[in-house]
């Protein structure tokens, strides 16, 4: 099935959404981009991601001619064109065209393509029975190095983890500092529940400051639960009460088992899914509409 693809200021068909293979977003993972979901025909808090992509953007020093409203606008037209109510949105902007050396003076202009479709990151029975983590040998970028807060199209280092993960037969891979405290999953943010605290880690850990994490400790403070942003060891994880994780594509899902060891009673905890509930609440009512009703 054809989709419409937002490329370069038009919406041409998909197999017609082409880039340059001199483009340094694919030569060098030269770009940013930005994972979007919309319910119900509403863009869950697009406001947040394009901010944060205009962050990330100034971290690597990528100049660009749209605003935040042309941004908004390039992702509600792009759902919009494609007829859809429920969509995962993946907007990117690179460097653009270059020569094959790294230096990005050389690329003339950003190129960006905004993507609408539909997307189902892990299957229902994991969302009904927990998901299995490992943790992965593959350290998280260090912040002086790479930030992970910048959401840059080099994955690499996530990729990496994940093909541990997956050769584990795990659903998710930990992901570990320099430090060696837990950072993140290799897309996603984890939380931790302990006698009734809800824990993750800062963003100075080496996670990304996530979309979906924020609501969660939005929904914490609005249901007066306690919750701390604090370092975590692997040891604090393996004891935990419950222990889930959370991004744009995944949602909210609880982790069961990590490393071999069963968290809590093995299944989706009560304060998970309270604020699985209630996240699957708020994303019902809250958004930019994308059509006029």
């Amino acid at each position: 099935m054809s989709h419409e693809i937002y490329l370069n200021g038009s919406f041409v068909p998909s197999e017609e959404a082409k880039i340059s293979v001199f483009d340094h977003g694919l030569l060098y993972g030269d770009g940013i981009f930005e994972g979007i979901r919309a319910y119900n025909g509403f863009v869950f808090r697009l406001h947040e991601h394009i901010q944060r992509l205009i962050q990330s953007a100034q971290s690597i020093a990528l100049a660009f001619p749209w605003s935040a409203d042309d941004l908004e606008e390039i992702v509600v037209q792009t759902i919009r064109r494609n007829g859809l109510r429920d969509a995962y949105v993946r907007l990117v902007i690179t460097r653009g065209i270059g020569d094959l050396g790294l230096d990005p003076r050389n690329c003339a202009e950003p190129e960006i393509f905004c993507i609408a479709d539909q997307i189902q990151l892990y299957p229902p029975a994991m969302y009904e029975n927990g998901l299995r983590v490992v943790t992965t040998g593959v350290r998280r970028n260090a912040a002086d190095a790479l930030n992970p807060r910048v959401k840059s199209l080099n994955y690499l280092n996530n990729i990496l983890a994940k093909i541990q993960a997956n050769d584990a037969g795990a659903g998710e891979g930990l992901m570990l500092n320099e430090q060696g405290l837990v950072a993140e999953a290799t897309g996603d943010n984890l939380f931790i529940v302990q006698k009734g605290r809800v824990c993750t880690p800062p963003a100075s850990m080496g996670a990304l400051e996530g979309i979906t994490r924020n609501a969660v400790l939005d929904l914490c403070r609005l249901y007066e639960i306690p919750v701390a942003e604090v370092p975590i060891t692997l040891h604090e994880v393996y004891v935990a009460d419950e222990c889930f994780l959370t991004g744009t594509a995944a949602e909210l899902i609880a982790v069961t088992q990590i490393d071999g060891r069963v968290i809590g009673s093995g299944k989706e905890g009560l304060l998970t899914h309270r604020l699985h509930e209630g996240f699957r609440q708020l994303v019902q009512k809250e958004g930019r509409p994308v059509y006029d009703e």
